[in-house]
């Protein structure tokens, strides 16, 4: 909090640079003061049972599911692929050149490869900070945040094979314990998944039954995520993986069972122990510079840090030449710039290189090895990267929101293109979305969610639409009552009085009856970051009431309703005033 203080430092230096700093300045004054430091060194079952979860889950929670999938199959190829690709390239090279006895301690192929695994963990916590703050586009947004998410789980899976291959031997490994180390890659990947989706269901259906005793919903959305993650580790398994996908997919169920209220609780709550988290392993970072055992051997750190760079660049310029072939949206250069620029290191690698086997003789200079990386990038890179993205300018997203126009039509856009993809014979993006959404709609919300009956057809995307944008013009004009008359510059569907008549006939009884609370905790449950797949109409309906395609021909059915119903008296006296104005500006 000290250098927020200075708005310029904060500008300039990302957060986990400063914590580092923190770090150094307290390890600094426990030497001052003859403190052993060796008794605050991290030990790797804190770091993995303790600070890690927390990170994770709040980076799989917060995740645009639909950003995500739109981009998936790009994401997953930097995340298997690139990483894969980096740790062979970069592991080959540093044994290669261990061989011609370059660095003053030797190690075994599986000892650097085990190395090689951890560094290859990216973590571009100063970058996607930046990225936020300046709003660049979704796409790219999205394909550094998912590569980051997705490529500590499939690092933490290497790191274990090749940790087993450590500890059996060189000397002892068979053929078949290479072919069990290959088959093991993609099942300890995919059991962890498989945890995860498993546990989504359990916390879901459990906070569907517990609306009468509110205050257990929170702690089972906080402990069930943990426990899919324990139960990763129990079984080998990926512990990652199994709470992001826990957080992913329970997050659309969970919000429809639980209050408003609880849900911002909720946010805020998995924010703040992640940030917390996340700033105690940048402050044990720091102090580990002081207290640690080091062996500092020049060589080896900048040749890692030089194939660092180099292997991500080539990786990432041969994955965007592939990708851009079938991609509609391709990476240009900048963006490819701009993913190879942000492959910072930081607090996955750290907690790796902490757990290695103590009997490896190069512990010592990987440790070192593995801060001196740390170090480049995110003081390096992390303080750099935000000149670069303004120098280079880089393609951004409005600072506008959708309209409401926009938000229901691109729903009514996703049916068609599902329609047109079945009509061509051909099975794409948007018919396997709209298999999952009637499958979503037939079978899992009716199973998970309360006050929800199964229906082919999920016409709650279009309702909550347009709930979410009139609601919130509706609030901003009733704020506006008493005062002078100024009217506003409207959307283009509002410059029709027609239209804006029908739609608040449409929802005078849901307006009628949440205008004043919506009003009243506007400050407390606005949610902007959230996208319109929110569960917005749990919170708008009658107990007992679902959301389904007769529930759309009901609500045309109130033409003889006026506004006054909304807005009631003071309305009246608005219209009175504006009479003099024309209704088209009105509007």
């Amino acid at each position: 909090m000290v250098f927020k203080i200075s708005k310029r430092l904060a500008e300039i230096f990302p957060d986990s640079a400063l914590l580092i700093v923190v770090g150094l300045i307290l390890g600094e004054l426990l030497q001052l003061f003859n403190v052993n430091a060796s008794i605050f060194n991290l030990e790797a079952n804190t770091f993995f049972l303790y600070l890690l979860p927390p990170i994770i889950f709040d980076a799989g929670y917060f995740m645009p599911n639909r950003a995500l999938f739109e981009n998936f199959g790009s994401i997953l190829v930097f995340a298997v692929v690139g990483t894969i690709w980096n740790c062979l390239a970069i592991g080959s090279s540093l044994y290669g050149l261990g061989l011609l006895n370059a660095f003053s301690i030797k190690f075994s192929i599986f000892e650097i490869f085990l190395f090689s695994a951890l560094i290859s963990a990216v973590d571009p916590v100063a970058v996607i900070a930046v990225f936020e703050e300046i709003n660049v586009n979704e796409t790219l947004f999205i394909t550094v945040f998912g590569e980051a998410l997705f490529n500590d789980g499939i690092t933490v899976v290497l790191y274990q094979m090749f940790r087993k291959f450590v500890l059996i031997g060189q000397e002892k490994l068979i053929p078949i314990d290479y072919l069990a180390g290959g088959i093991s890659f993609f099942v300890i990947g995919l059991g962890g998944t498989a945890i995860g989706l498993f546990y989504a269901f359990i916390v879901s259906f459990i906070t569907k039954y517990t609306d009468k005793v509110k205050i257990l919903n929170p702690i089972f959305i906080f402990l069930i995520p943990y426990m899919a993650y324990l139960t990763g580790e129990m079984f080998g398994l990926s512990s990652i993986l199994a709470i992001v996908a826990c957080g992913m997919t329970m997050k659309q169920y969970v919000k429809g069972n639980i209050t408003a209220t609880a849900a911002t609780s909720v946010k805020y709550f998995i924010k703040m122990l992640a940030q917390i988290c996340e700033t105690v392993i940048f402050m044990f970072l720091g102090l580990s510079t002081i207290s640690s055992k080091h062996h500092w051997d020049l060589p080896f750190i900048a040749l890692t840090i030089i194939f660092c760079l180099i292997y991500r660049t080539i990786g990432v310029i041969i994955q965007c030449w592939i990708l851009n072939r079938f991609r509609k949206q391709s990476f240009t250069y900048v963006d490819q710039f701009v993913l190879c620029y942000g492959g910072l290191r930081g607090a996955i690698a750290f907690g790796l290189v902490v757990s290695m086997p103590n009997h490896i003789h190069a512990k010592s200079m990987f440790t070192t090895a593995c801060i001196a990386v740390i170090y480049f990038t995110v003081f390096l890179q992390g303080i750099t990267i935000r000149p670069l993205v303004t120098y280079l300018n880089i393609e951004r997203e409005a600072k506008e929101g959708p309209t409401m126009i926009q938000s229901v039509y691109m729903r009514y856009f996703d049916y068609t293109m599902a329609g047109v993809e079945d009509i061509a014979g051909q099975k794409g993006y948007n018919s396997i979305r709209d298999a999952f959404e009637r499958l979503n709609a037939t079978i899992f919300r009716p199973l998970l969610m309360r006050n929800q009956k199964p229906h082919q057809f999920d016409a709650s995307k279009i309702i909550r639409a347009y709930t979410k944008m009139t609601l919130k013009e509706a609030i901003e004009m009733a704020s506006d009552i008493g005062s002078t008359i100024n009217v506003p510059k409207k959307s283009q569907y509002m410059a029709s009085s027609e239209n804006t008549e029908a739609l608040y006939r449409m929802f005078s009884q849901l307006l009628d009856r949440k205008l004043r609370e919506l009003k009243k905790d506007q400050d407390t449950n606005d949610d902007n970051g959230d996208d319109i797949k929110e569960d917005y109409m749990a919170e708008f309906m009658k107990p007992g009431t679902s959301v389904s395609t007769a529930d759309l021909a009901d609500l045309h059915k109130y033409e003889s309703r006026s506004m006054a119903n909304v807005f009631s008296s003071s309305i009246r006296r608005r219209r009175r005033v504006a009479r003099s104005q024309s209704m088209g500006n009105y509007f």
